[in-house]
């Protein structure tokens, strides 16, 4: 089946800095993605790149094989909720389901945005500047489902709601696509809402992908270790430390499994995707600090 997003050798510059620089990466089609990574680490600029908003300065992006920026075409198969959850303050949910209608003339489903806001109780006639910033973003959302998309962008929409507010629209989200073939890439920093959520991964840091894969397979091929003081030693059945602490008598390590078991000396642990993400993220940090100082890391 063809990739829903494929990005290839992708850089995107601002000045002097690199927002992304050489990431190549896939969203299967009919995955709940959760795209993760600290403030500056490319999400956003990836989002904009691949619904056509930004020019790549390097490599090549595509949804479903198609170029965002060669055309209209792939656009009407994108639904895409920024940040901010923008919608125009001074119009009502009603007149924002009709302006829509009129930009989106495809398969704009003015019903199912109609329902969903009735069902959670947000009023058609209320200007959107008046609404809560947790309906203002429900209101983005079911105007982003109404287009039918097979490709739904979110860049970081709960970051600002509260765990109440954030729970609805979670709810509201895994039920629409529960019901529908779209494709969702998250973006967002809130690792216990994701690990709930999706089923894919990818984790961005310093402009780079460090680590993309199914979650269910990411935690089974990873590992928490605890045994006797490492020194640089090779750990059987062990492919890559990827965090390692140490007390006088005994180490901690976040391991990717190989293929053989793993020297009993250590005892095994389950982790969890927070205890995956923040040693990735840590690994890369380490990489660049060390890079800095000429320091093989």
């Amino acid at each position: 089946m063809e990739p829903a997003v494929q990005v290839r050798a992708l850089g995107k510059r601002y000045g002097r800095t690199w927002a992304l620089q050489d990431c190549s990466l896939e969203v299967p089609a009919g995955r709940i993605a959760a795209l993760v990574g600290p403030n500056g680490a490319g999400k956003t600029t990836l989002l904009h790149l691949a619904v056509g908003l930004l020019r790549p300065d390097a490599g090549e992006v595509r949804v479903f094989g198609r170029d965002p920026r060669a055309g209209t075409s792939v656009l009407a198969d994108i639904g895409f909720v920024a940040q901010d959850t923008p919608v125009y303050r001074d119009f009502t949910a009603a007149e924002l389901i009709t302006m829509g209608g009129k930009l989106n003339r495809r398969r704009w489903d003015a019903a199912l945005a109609r329902d969903r806001l009735a069902l959670l109780g947000i009023p058609p006639d209320k200007p959107a500047g008046k609404l809560s910033g947790g309906q203002r973003a429900q209101v983005a959302l079911a105007l982003a489902l109404a287009k039918r998309p097979r490709l739904l962008l979110l860049d970081e929409p709960i970051a600002s709601l509260d765990p109440l507010a954030r729970r609805e629209f979670m709810q509201t989200l895994m039920g629409a696509v529960a019901e529908s073939e779209t494709t969702v890439l998250l973006s967002s920093h809130l690792l216990a809402d994701l690990e709930r959520s999706c089923d894919y991964l990818i984790v961005l840091q310093t402009a780079h992908v460090q680590l993309t894969g199914p979650v269910d397979e990411l935690l089974d091929t990873h590992r928490t270790l605890v045994g006797p003081r490492a020194g640089s030693e090779a750990v059987a059945g062990v492919e890559k430390v990827v965090r390692a602490s140490h007390t006088d008598r005994q180490s901690t390590l976040l391991v990717r499994r190989g293929t053989g078991p793993v020297d009993p000396q250590w005892t095994e642990h389950e982790v969890t995707l927070e205890d995956v993400v923040l040693a990735y993220l840590a690994d890369a940090d380490t990489r660049v600090a060390a890079s800095a100082w000429g320091v093989p890391a």
